[in-house]
């Protein structure tokens, strides 16, 4: 699969680098080009020398060498290669790449590439769990960035927890799944994500819990598959996920009026957590207290988003994949649902208080199509979306015709 392959390695200055050496070996048993920039720290843990003769090329370090800089070379590292790999990548300069510092040569590199880039982080347990560091790793995901590890475990400065480095087979692995053939290529899809609010009067709404973490996460893998993917976003505090057209709304009306504009498309993932009712008649002006108690609302149903979609006729897509939220008889619910709403696949999980389904960073699973139920394990969120996506290109390279699971 990476025969033939080019990458540039950038070392950088982690105990862990020890390590790039055995993915250095690894990559070229595989056929892998290898090419190699190291940062100054880098070297007091390992030497260019020994990473030049494993690469079988000159290493880069200097981002002012007369030399390289010639011919623009850091340019023409940023663009002459499928991929670039930083491991280790230390809180430092993972900071340094959110910011869009260009300091050094690797994160000139970085900053000038049009490639894509998996890091490899490792640091102390404190140093992962910062504010600070969590902040930055979610701005690199939200652009595109793909990250392997860290794991957890014994740490080089003695301590126990998160931020060992991922060893160099987990590495290749990932280098293997982000140049892996982009399965979804051609292929045009939607997601819904988020709440939605529903105006009371102009402060108050009704709406719901959704972080829409999961419907971000989904539209971000389907636009790294190769999908032409546009995501229809409620009010969310997630990033904009990179490489994916964003269409904001606020209300259910407004999120079926944009899903309308956009069909027909192939696949259709609602994972919008839309709010079942809204006001008849919200007010104009805000609704003041008075001796008469509180007001009474009516409410009407909102529109069944999913089941639109999967009763379009025509325009209807090809994989319909609709999201259960449920507080118990989880499976039971979502078969029920899949059926009434007419979708192909529910996605179902447990949403009771305790869970942290809602706002948490990872979600317990269960896929219902009409062949049965597959339970996933506990992954994290952007773990699930690759899973699904997966599902979804194995569905769509085998089955030419819509509701097969």
């Amino acid at each position: 699969m990476l025969e033939g392959r080019n990458v540039l390695l950038i070392i950088g200055a982690g105990i862990a680098a020890y390590k790039s050496l055995e993915l250095i070996r690894r990559l070229r048993e595989r056929g892998v080009g290898v090419r190699c920039a190291m940062t100054e720290g880098a070297t007091n843990f390992v030497t260019p020398l020994s990473v030049a003769a494993l690469a079988e090329h000159k290493v880069y370090q200097d981002l002012f060498s007369l030399t390289d800089e010639s011919e623009m070379g850091h340019i023409r590292l940023s663009r002459e290669n499928d991929l670039i790999v930083v491991a280790p990548a230390t809180a430092d300069l993972m900071a340094r790449m959110a910011a869009g510092m260009a300091d050094d040569l690797a994160s000139t590199v970085l900053l000038a590439t049009d490639k894509p880039v998996l890091i490899a982080p490792t640091m102390n347990v404190m140093m992962w769990n910062h504010a600070a560091t969590q902040a930055n790793v979610k701005l690199l995901r939200a652009r595109g960035i793909v990250t392997v590890g860290p794991g957890s475990g014994d740490l080089a400065c003695g301590e126990v927890g998160s931020g060992r480095m991922a060893e160099p087979h987990e590495i290749i692995a990932a280098i293997e799944y982000v140049l892996s053939p982009r399965p979804l290529e051609g292929a045009s899809a939607l997601v819904t994500s988020g709440p939605t609010y529903e105006p009371i009067d102009p402060v108050r709404f009704i709406g719901n819990r959704s972080s829409g973490k999961q419907g971000h996460a989904i539209a971000a893998a389907l636009a790294r598959a190769g999908a032409r993917t546009t995501l229809i976003a409620g009010p969310t505090q997630e990033p904009d996920p990179a490489g994916v057209a964003l269409v904001r709304i606020e209300t259910a009306n407004e999120m079926l009026a944009a899903v309308e504009r956009l069909l027909p498309v192939d696949i259709a993932v609602c994972a919008a957590a839309v709010a079942d009712w809204r006001v008849a008649t919200p007010a104009n002006a805000k609704l003041k207290k008075d001796r008469n108690g509180a007001p009474t609302l009516s409410l009407v149903e909102n529109p069944d988003i999913l089941m639109r979609i999967s009763q379009a006729g025509a325009r209807r897509p090809r994989l319909v994949v609709g999201f259960a939220a449920e507080t118990e008889d989880v499976i039971a619910n979502a078969q029920a649902k899949l059926k009434k709403k007419g979708c192909d696949w529910v996605l179902a999980n447990n949403v009771s208080p305790g869970t942290g389904a809602f706002g948490g960073a990872d979600n317990t699973m269960h896929l219902v199509t009409a062949s049965g139920v597959e339970d996933w394990p506990t992954l994290s969120k952007l773990e699930i979306a690759a899973r699904l996506v997966e599902r979804v290109g194995r569905h769509l390279a085998g089955h030419n015709l819509t509701g097969s699971a």
